[in-house]
């Protein structure tokens, strides 16, 4: 007999979610980690970075919107190292919470670092170098992934950071060159130009948040610029040197070469999986051609027994994607019914400012795709709980196909646009119409009206534009 039934890998969003969906399921459970529980989103991630930003709200309003909102302050005094402070309490409350949630579901846990051996068993060594072995009859495996470095720039974890680094430290770089404009950089760009920090944003393809609509990305570069972060699209790094003061960068582009000198770089050009000593080899499983484990619609790998879920896979490397796949996972494994995730209609946003919302077809992707589509667009300018809350810029963007009806995607930017999206890609699944979410009575004033209007402009109703 098996040591267990099911044993995940990995303990972030993906992992310990379907290890608690396993336990409900009434498989006896164990999970591993070589380092934390709630893996990197509710440690270093997702988690922290937005406690930052909620500060770097705070921060830009007090610095720079005092006369605005009829306020006047003296000596302001900002103390980043509290914002981060802050960030890590959240990110610890977080972290305890997974551990209680581990043992309310009786998943037993280990700390180390665990290698498949055979195809049922998977041998974990702990901090000390002290290794034990376990069998079990489903292996999950969701290691997530690690930053994308470039080659020729060595990180030192001082000057020329990652993530990591960046969200660890107490002290505010006072310039700074932020290399890959998706929503890492983005986010972080938004946090440090809040504080004063100087930023120049460095993105390799032509737009910054390449993956969105091109209208959206034309949106945020405006109000980037105006915030005073310097936007660089269409430019290659071509050489990152650390000097006495910090680093000199230097970039080729449309407007040719030029160098920037700073304190501190942070490299966000995207990550890889964390494939690396797993046993993936010896165990056979399979790769794609980009070197993500290889799985069906029910996160099986091509090695009966084993799968794979999050970011390890690369389908889509977000935290509620892999919290998705863990949970299809384990109801796969228990012989349940299930709905394949449609990847084309995963929901995604940056929480930079104004914040970025999206999910399906870009405008541009539909019209390739050769589809009839109708268009539906309001901004937030004339909505009125925008404007109380002093926060106009953007809109949202509705793709609907043009004979049915049919919610093909959403583009939203602006003020907690996050929030907003789940409607849309709610009654997408649902197979609701255009139509139907226009004539849905939304509450006023609220920010979801835009929404509401943006429908009524695919259908050529508009009334407040």
């Amino acid at each position: 007999m098996s040591d267990f039934q099911v044993l995940v890998i990995g303990a972030g969003p993906g992992g310990y979610v379907a290890a608690i969906r396993a336990s409900q399921l009434g498989f006896k459970t164990a999970i591993v980690d070589k380092q934390w529980l709630g893996g990197v989103c509710l440690n270093v991630g997702c988690i922290p970075s937005k406690a930052l930003l909620k500060n770097a709200e705070v921060a830009y309003t007090l610095r720079e919107r005092g006369k605005e909102f009829g306020f006047a302050l003296e000596n302001l005094s900002l103390d980043y190292s509290a914002a981060v402070k802050r960030s890590r309490q959240v990110s610890d409350r977080l972290t305890k919470g997974v551990g209680f949630l581990m043992k309310k579901n009786n998943i037993q846990v280990f700390m180390g670092e665990a290698r498949l051996t055979a195809k049922k068993s998977v041998v974990i060594k702990d901090s000390d170098g002290k290794t034990q072995e376990l069998s079990a009859d489903h292996i999950i495996l969701a290691t997530g992934s690690h930053p994308a470095m470039i080659p020729g720039i060595p990180v030192d974890g001082e000057k020329v950071v990652t993530y990591k680094e960046a969200i660890l430290q107490e002290k505010l770089p006072k310039s700074v060159v932020i290399i890959g404009a998706g929503a890492l950089g983005l986010e972080f760009a938004t946090v440090w130009n809040a504080y004063g920090t100087e930023v120049t944003l460095v993105e390799m393809l032509p737009r910054i948040a390449p993956l969105e609509d091109e209208e959206v990305s034309q949106e945020l570069a405006r109000q980037f610029t105006r915030r005073g972060i310097q936007v660089f699209t269409g430019s290659r790094v071509q050489s990152v040197k650390t000097t006495a003061s910090g680093v000199s960068v230097t970039i080729s582009g449309g407007e040719g070469e030029k160098t920037f000198e700073a304190e501190q770089t942070l490299v966000a050009t995207g990550f890889k999986p964390n494939i690396e000593n797993l046993g993936l080899e010896e165990a056979g499983v399979r790769l794609t051609e980009r070197k993500f484990i290889e799985v069906n619609d029910k996160m099986a790998t091509n090695v009966p027994g084993i799968y794979a879920i999050g970011d390890v896979t690369g389908k889509f490397l977000l935290a509620h994607v892999a919290s998705k796949q863990g949970i299809l996972c384990a109801e796969a494994i228990a012989g349940k019914e299930f709905s394949p995730i449609d990847y084309n209609m995963v929901p995604r946003a940056t929480f930079c400012q104004p914040q970025v919302a999206s999910f399906g077809y870009t405008e541009a992707q539909a019209k390739e795709k050769g589809l009839e589509i109708k268009v539906g667009k309001f901004p937030f300018q004339p909505n009125g709980k925008a404007l109380g809350m002093g926060e106009t810029a953007g809109f949202v963007k509705i793709i609907t196909d043009s004979r049915y009806g049919e919610i093909l995607g959403a583009h939203l930017i602006g003020p907690e646009v996050s929030e907003l999206l789940p409607e849309l890609t709610l009654a997408q699944k649902n197979e609701m119409t255009i139509e139907e979410v226009a004539d849905n009575i939304h509450v006023h004033p609220t920010l979801s009206e835009a929404l509401m209007e943006a429908a009524e402009g695919a259908l050529g109703r508009s009334i407040h534009i």
